[in-house]
């Protein structure tokens, strides 16, 4: 057996961070720069915003075995709430080769009910993959769990590792919730935005955070500042569980995030996608809160029909304005601009035979279907060889 050594990860391994900062024991990628950090206005935020969709270290080894030392910390209801272990994956070429388990040790103590924040410190943990059996150089991409927040301290090997190439695949830039966030995936290669860029062949970045998807400026100006060859955004359904606007704030909301991307990016495509089907909020208002009377997790809706005519918002409500903003700055100009309506993603037909396992959030199945859709509707006309060049879309 061949000893392992170890290995410095480099800053250039990380893809799908828009900052990486260095701390005393190792490098903590971001998926939103420092000064927005210091914007962010709840504690689930600061949280969720900080956990790992998306990002992974391209690597290029011909190692059998690979360890990854990592310091992780993920949201629970209490200081001694026990994990499983966290899913660790290695994929070539857009396919999954190899898993591997780390249970995270620090905890985010954290409930709607009782939302401290408070940070319990807890052990490190090795992520261990063998039988890797490469017994020549090939690029890899080691994918963080999407739910924790991780600092990487190290890396071993049997053989050499350095930084993978970067090819000349489009990169991808999508923001939206918890849907887009991955919540209820078996893992992060099975998170919606994951499958559809392993699928199309495109780099991303995924700026989806669970619960905060609310049209934040904060959000758009580091959308502005990242750079992309295509760009997607899919807000509403936490506007709508949270009753964070009515429909008199949301219309120039939409137009000023747009606007803010749009400063820069000019000519970029940008694809504004409206939400899945989510039955408690298809025609009533939210707020959606947790049905009392069941004994699992199940969404309801606690507005009305009725509300919506007052001015709130419902899901109809939200992709019919959608449509008729992007209509409208296309008139004005914005060819490079389209919309995607969320039902060709998963509507009603779906979920009559895919439902939704907590009547609102996507399980496994769903977040795949949704990727595999989302690929072929938009990503792979992206990127495709015979496709125009990036920032031809419209």
């Amino acid at each position: 057996m061949t000893p392992l050594r170890s290995f410095r990860i480099e800053r250039s391994m990380i893809r799908g961070a828009v900052e990486i900062t260095e701390t005393a024991r190792g490098l903590v990628p971001h998926r939103l720069p420092a000064w927005a950090r210091r914007q962010i206005p709840d504690r689930f935020m600061i949280q969720t915003s900080a956990e790992s969709a998306g990002v992974r270290l391209a690597i290029r080894t011909a190692a059998d075995v690979i360890e990854l030392d990592t310091q992780a910390r993920r949201i629970a209801d209490s200081a001694d709430t026990p994990f499983p272990p966290s899913v660790y994956e290695l994929t070539e070429n857009g396919k999954p080769v190899a898993s591997a388990g780390a249970t995270a040790g620090t905890r985010y103590v954290f409930t709607f009910e009782k939302p401290s924040g408070e940070i319990v410190p807890g052990p490190d943990a090795t992520a261990r993959f063998e039988g890797l059996a490469t017994g020549v150089e090939r690029d890899l991409e080691l994918w963080l769990p999407y739910h924790d927040h991780v600092e990487l301290l190290g890396l071993r090997a049997d053989a050499p590792v350095t930084a993978g190439s970067w090819n000349a695949a489009p990169r991808w830039v999508h923001h939206g919730s918890s849907i887009s966030h991955g919540y209820r995936a078996d893992s992060t290669t099975g998170t919606w935005p994951v499958v559809a860029a392993l699928q199309a062949g495109a780099h991303l970045t995924n700026l989806s955070f669970s619960g905060n998807a609310m049209l934040d400026p904060f959000t758009a100006r580091t959308i502005r500042d990242t750079p992309a060859d295509l760009i997607s955004v899919k807000i509403g359904i936490n506007i709508i569980s949270g009753d964070a606007m009515r429909l008199r704030a949301f219309r120039p909301a939409v137009d000023g995030f747009l606007d803010t991307i749009r400063e820069g990016h000019p000519d970029t495509p940008i694809v504004v996608v409206s939400p899945i089907w989510c039955e408690p909020v298809e025609s009533s208002a939210g707020p959606t809160i947790q049905d009392p009377d069941r004994g699992e997790q199940w969404t309801i809706a606690e507005g009305s029909e009725a509300d919506v005519e007052d001015g709130k918002l419902s899901l109809r409500g939200i992709r019919a304005e959608y449509a008729a903003i992007v209509e409208r700055r296309r008139a004005d100009g914005d060819k490079r601009l389209r919309y995607l309506d969320g039902l060709s993603l998963y509507g009603g037909s779906d979920a009559a035979v895919m439902p939704l396992p907590d009547n609102l959030h996507p399980g496994p199945d769903v977040q795949r279907l949704i990727g595999e859709r989302f690929a072929d509707l938009i990503l792979t006309e992206f990127t495709a060889p015979a496709a125009q060049p990036p920032g031809a879309l419209v």
